[in-house]
């Protein structure tokens, strides 16, 4: 029996290497994970090519796990300029049919290798970045530019950033796309998963539970609840702050200092965020600025409502029906937001409702990497000799 070749085409899979910078925990990092447990299905075979060592980090074993290839360059630096040669060294033997970069030191790599290769070069957008000094600029213009030489396509996660990315520098706006960022969907809490979730943290019967989800890092907004949290001591609330980083020892502090370990606890870095949703009545996100948080999109899939600020791809996620949006940087509006919560259950239940609503039709990550997919394929189809 002959096979058509629009049949044979569309189940062979197209073949992707993305290159990221390194794969430690972030949030572009476990993107990448995110995306492994959707890719098969949709007919995308991925491999993974982290600029720096991989180290200890969970994320390359979690990636093989998936049936991933994971390799690195081994550079001292994100910019150690050897990464250029030693990308077309490693991936000429068995090329893919395209390059896809993460961030702009990946995005350098990426434009140097594919032309090397002969394949095209994807580029995703995971950052605002308009807060830098003067060296950052000039490294975020070295990205920009490598893009608009050499990447088919660019992908911004969100409608914000494509709007930021166009505004700063002068890329043609058709070949700036945006495909928001999807998870696989999860399983179902039970009512005892929950109950043990919230027996971990000492969330009294009739208590509420908010979670936070979050780097430990400036910019995030921690400081801004830890204030929020000690404006609302009539509440019966308690705060979960999963994550780790940087500011994690100054904030655990503050929380001592200011007399909240009652009310605040510390989670540590969880790859359970499911799980740790599942037990939660609401999600608080302060950030400053974030192009399209995933924590908001588990609480989506959650059905869990947000409390989060008007930054950003925000607002492309929570709408109007799913949460409250704060401004940035306003503890008093936080508050405010997270006691209207806390009094409303039948806002919350609403809320969570539609929440559950907005993952399925916008951030299913099945979805996501089919609409991931039939972008490749467009970009395969505009190569010469691809008929």
């Amino acid at each position: 029996m002959l096979v058509s070749a629009t049949t044979e085409a569309a189940a062979k899979p197209v073949r992707v290497c993305h290159l990221i910078h390194e794969l430690g925990p972030g949030g572009a990092e476990h993107v990448l994970v995110d995306l492994a447990r959707v890719a098969p299905p949709a007919g995308i075979e991925m491999r993974v090519l982290s600029l720096m060592p991989l180290g200890a980090h969970r994320y390359p074993q979690m990636l093989r796990n998936l049936g991933v290839r994971v390799d690195s360059l081994e550079l001292a630096s994100r910019w150690d300029p050897r990464g250029l040669r030693r990308a077309v060294r490693l991936l000429r033997g068995d090329p893919p049919d395209l390059l896809h970069s993460h961030l702009k030191h990946a995005d350098l790599v990426a434009a140097y290798a594919a032309p090397r290769l002969g394949i095209p070069m994807v580029s995703t957008l995971h950052l605002i970045e308009d807060e830098v000094g003067m060296v950052g600029r000039f490294k975020r213009s070295l990205g920009a530019r490598a893009r608009r030489r050499r990447a088919a396509r660019t992908i911004a996660v969100s409608d914000a950033v494509r709007d930021w990315y166009l505004d700063c520098f002068a890329a043609d706006p058709t070949g700036v796309v945006t495909i928001r960022n999807g998870i696989p969907a999860p399983e179902p809490v039970t009512a005892g998963g929950r109950k043990a979730g919230r027996d971990e943290f000492g969330v009294a019967d009739g208590d509420l539970l908010a979670a936070t989800v979050a780097i430990f890092r400036a910019g995030k907004g921690h400081d801004d609840l830890l204030a929020a949290a000690a404006r609302l001591g009539d509440v019966p609330i308690r705060f979960v702050l999963a994550g780790s980083g940087p500011e994690e020892e100054r904030l655990r502090g503050r929380v001592l200092t200011e007399g909240l370990e009652g009310r605040v606890v510390f989670a540590g870095f969880r790859e359970d965020v499911s799980g740790l949703l599942g037990a939660a009545d609401l999600v608080v996100h302060p950030s400053h600025a974030d192009a399209l948080p995933t924590a908001l999109i588990h609480a989506l899939a959650a059905g869990v409502p947000a409390v989060a600020t008007q930054v950003g791809g925000i607002a492309e996620i929570v709408g109007e029906e799913a949460g409250i949006l704060v401004p940035a940087g306003d503890p008093a509006a936080l508050a405010e937001a997270v006691r209207r919560m806390a009094e409303d259950a039948g806002q919350r239940q609403r809320m969570g409702e539609a929440a559950r609503a907005r993952f399925a039709a916008h951030f299913e990550g099945a979805a996501w990497a089919r609409r991931l997919r039939a972008l490749y394929e467009e970009i395969l189809a505009e190569e010469p000799g691809s008929a």
